[in-house]
C-alpha cells in the first residue's frame, strides 16, 4: 500500500478503520451526518459564489447596451445595487423572508445572526453535533439567499438604464431589497399562504424574476423613455448595443452563473439522490437556455423584420428564466420546449414594449417578466404544479410587487425627481454626474432627439 496515501489520510484513517472494526453503526451515523452538513454547507456557499458572479453579468450585459456616454454610472449602479441588497437582506431582508413567518410576513429582527450552537463551536465550547442537526451552517444558507436577492434588483437597473438618476435607484434598491422581495419571499419559499396551497417555484421565475420585472415595469411607467426613443412620427429610433463583445460575454456569465441559481436550488447536496437531482436541473436549464436562443433568432425575423442579435442573446435569458420555476423535470425534453416558448415570448415581448412606447433598454421585462410568468404557469406540463393555484401566485406577486414599486417610484419621483435633466441625458451621466468617461479615446456628441 502507498504510504504516501496514509500519511494524507492520517487523521481521518484511524477513525474509519476504528469505526469499522468495532462495527459502532452510531459513530459511523454521527461521521455521515456531519458529512453530509459539510456538503449541503459548501453547496450553498460553492453555488452561492456562483450567483454572485451574474452580478458582472448584468453590468456587462447593461454597459454594452447602453451608448458608451453612460456605461461608467451603469458599472457603479449595478456594484452599489449588490452592496445595497447585502446590507438590506443582512439588517432586516432574511427575517421578514424566513423567521417565524406567519401567512404573510416573518418577524421584524434587525441584524441576522448565526446560531448560538454554531457560536458556541467556534469559541471552543461547543458540541459538533448541536450544529450539524440543523444540516448546514446558518450563514452559509443566508448567503445563498442573499446573491437571489441582488439578482432580482439588477433587473430593475437595465430596464432603466440611461434615464434615472443613480440615489433614488438606490433608495428604490433599498426598499425593493429590504420588504418587495422578502414579502413574497415570505409567501412563498418562507412557508406563507402561497406556499401553503402548493405554489411551485423551484428556483424563483416569479419570486425572483417576476418581482424583478414587475418593478422594472411600475419604473419604466415612472420615469418615462429616453429622449427621441420614440419618434413623433410613430417611429421608434433604433438603440443597438454600443459593444456587442460585452453584452454577448455578459450573457455567457449570466448563463454560467444560473447554473448555480438553478442548481443551488435543490438545497441539499448529501446524498445520491440529490446528486442525481442536481444533474438534471443543470442539463434541462442548459437546454432550456440554447432552445430561446434559436427560436429567438429563428422568430425575430418574422416579429421584428430582421434576424436580430440582441433577441438571440435576450432569448437565452428569457430560455434560462423560463426553466427555472421546474428544472428539476426529468424529462429532458421538455426543457426544451419551455425554453423554446419561452425565447418566442421574449421577442414577441421586446416588440409589445415598442408599439405601447415603453422603453425598457434591457429588454428586461420581456425576458425576466414575460418568461417568469411563462416558465411558473409551465411548472404545470411537467413539474407537477397545479394551473389555478400557479396562475394565482403570479397574479399576486405581480399585483404586490408592481402596486407597492409604483407607489414607490411615484413618491421617489414627487420628492426627489427620479428621472436626469435634459442636459445631462443629452451628455451623458458619465460627464454629467461622475466627471469621468468609461472610453475616454472616443470623443462623446450630445445627441439630438425628435421629441414627441
Amino acid at each position: 500500500m502507498n504510504l504516501q496515501i496514509l500519511r494524507r489520510g492520517s487523521i481521518r484513517l484511524p477513525l474509519i478503520l476504528g469505526l469499522l472494526l468495532a462495527g459502532s453503526s452510531a459513530a459511523y451515523a454521527a461521521v455521515a451526518e456531519e458529512t453530509v452538513f459539510v456538503l449541503n454547507t459548501f453547496s450553498f456557499l460553492l453555488w452561492g459564489s456562483l450567483v454572485m458572479w451574474m452580478a458582472a453579468g448584468f453590468t456587462m450585459l447593461e454597459s454594452g447596451s447602453v451608448r458608451t456616454k453612460n456605461a461608467s454610472v451603469i458599472c457603479l449602479k449595478n456594484i452599489g445595487l449588490y452592496s445595497i441588497a447585502g446590507l438590506a437582506y443582512y439588517i432586516v431582508g432574511y427575517s421578514l423572508m424566513y423567521t417565524d413567518v406567519s401567512s404573510v410576513i416573518g418577524s421584524f429582527k434587525l441584524f441576522y445572526r448565526p446560531s448560538a450552537a454554531e457560536i458556541a463551536l467556534l469559541d471552543g465550547g461547543g458540541e459538533a453535533a448541536a450544529v450539524i442537526e440543523n444540516g448546514y451552517s446558518v450563514m452559509s444558507d443566508w448567503f445563498f439567499q442573499m446573491v437571489f436577492v441582488a439578482t432580482a434588483a439588477s433587473i430593475v437597473s437595465g430596464a432603466l438604464a440611461e434615464r434615472v438618476k443613480m440615489w433614488p435607484f438606490f433608495i428604490f434598491t433599498l426598499f425593493l431589497t429590504a420588504f418587495i422581495y422578502p414579502v413574497v419571499g415570505a409567501w412563498t419559499w418562507g412557508g406563507g399562504w402561497l406556499n401553503s396551497l402548493g405554489f411551485s417555484d423551484f428556483a424563483g421565475s416569479t419570486i425572483v424574476h417576476g418581482t424583478g420585472g414587475w418593478a422594472a415595469l411600475a419604473g419604466i411607467l415612472v420615469v418615462g423613455p429616453r429622449l427621441g426613443k420614440f419618434k413623433r412620427d410613430g417611429s421608434v429610433k433604433p438603440t443597438p448595443p454600443s459593444n456587442v463583445v460585452v453584452v454577448t460575454l455578459g450573457v455567457f456569465v449570466l448563463w454560467l452563473g444560473w447554473f448555480g441559481f438553478n442548481g443551488g436550488s435543490q438545497l441539499a447536496l448529501g446524498s445520491a439522490a440529490d446528486a442525481v437531482a442536481m444533474g438534471h436541473v443543470l442539463v434541462n436549464t442548459n437546454l432550456a437556455a440554447a432552445a430561446g436562443v434559436m427560436t429567438a433568432l429563428a422568430f425575430s425575423r418574422f416579429i421584428l423584420g430582421r434576424m436580430d442579435m440582441f433577441a438571440g442573446l435576450n432569448g437565452a435569458i428569457a430560455g434560462l428564466v423560463s426553466i427555472t420555476a421546474g428544472p428539476d423535470i426529468t424529462a429532458h425534453y421538455w426543457a426544451i420546449v419551455i425554453g423554446a416558448v419561452g425565447g418566442i415570448i421574449c421577442t414577441a415581448g421586446i416588440k409589445l414594449l415598442e408599439r405601447l412606447r415603453l422603453d425598457d433598454v434591457v429588454g428586461a421585462v420581456p425576458a425576466h417578466l414575460f418568461a417568469g410568468i411563462w416558465g411558473t404557469l409551465a411548472v404545470c406540463i411537467a413539474a407537477g404544479g397545479n394551473f389555478g393555484v400557479q396562475l394565482l401566485g403570479v397574479v399576486a406577486v405581480g399585483a404586490f410587487t408592481f402596486t407597492v414599486s409604483l407607489l414607490l417610484w411615484l413618491v421617489l419621483k414627487a420628492a426627489l425627481s427620479v428621472r436626469v435633466s435634459k442636459k445631462v441625458e443629452q451628455l451623458g451621466q458619465d460627464v454629467a454626474e461622475l466627471k469621468i468617461e468609461a472610453y475616454p479615446e472616443f470623443l462623446l456628441m450630445p445627441e439630438e432627439e425628435d421629441e414627441e
